[in-house]
């Protein structure tokens, strides 16, 4: 099982090497799908997308050089034959899973059924996390509320027992400051790891590293 779970993209030359060991080949020679999915549970998610797959907003993501770049939107699928999705997603390197709202990508995750496909497919393709797409792996997520879902749909999958708290630091989010994240990892009953967009956890089998050009903090 192989992920990379970053906090916003492949934001410097550490966190693209480490992708490339996941992969096992450069980007110019891998294929690559885009799950928009938890973007557009935003009030501009529709925009943040195009600009995102277009490499106009934040780090590298989509647009970095892949050999072919396809979506994958997940609120598509369940009328689509699932063989038709399916054998992209086995072709794929890298799955590349943006950043948006946990809960509402944790409900598509699971109605799809790519959930539960995942764990095969992930001993080939590489798994890429952007802030909620890293969260939702974890086994703390986050809602914006801007959708129509129960409140009680969980906000992430819990594959791993720790928390993700991206965008450490960042300008734009004062509640991710640092003394706040460590407020609210105080209150969870698992890990917590802080991190600000230089930073990447890796993930390859059993071995998880923290692949860093900037700041983080591990509260346990």
């Amino acid at each position: 099982m192989k992920l990379l779970l970053t906090s916003a993209g492949i934001s410097n030359t550490s966190i693209h090497h480490a992708l490339v060991e996941l992969m096992g080949k450069p980007v110019a020679d891998a294929n690559a799908l885009f799950i928009p999915t938890a973007i557009y549970a935003l009030p501009e998610g529709a925009t943040i997308a195009q600009k995102v797959i277009c490499g106009t907003l934040g780090d590298p993501f989509c647009d970095m050089g892949w050999q072919s770049l396809g979506i994958l939107e997940l609120t598509a699928l369940p009328g689509i034959q699932q063989s038709i999705w399916l054998n992209k997603l086995r072709e794929a390197d890298a799955l590349l899973v943006g950043g948006g709202d946990c809960q509402y990508l944790t409900y598509w995750m699971r109605q799809t059924g790519l959930a539960d496909l995942l764990p095969s497919l992930l001993s080939k393709t590489v798994y890429v996390g952007l802030s909620a797409g890293s969260m939702v792996m974890t086994s703390f997520g986050t809602t914006y509320g801007h959708h129509t879902l129960p409140a009680d749909t969980p906000k992430s999958l819990g594959w791993f027992d720790f928390a993700l708290h991206p965008h450490l630091d960042y300008e734009g989010f004062p509640d991710n400051a640092m003394d706040k994240l460590e407020q609210l990892a105080a209150t969870l009953p698992m890990p917590s790891y802080a991190i600000d967009d230089q930073t990447a956890i890796k993930i390859d089998g059993d071995k998880l590293v923290v692949i860093s050009e900037g700041n983080w903090r591990l509260f346990s």
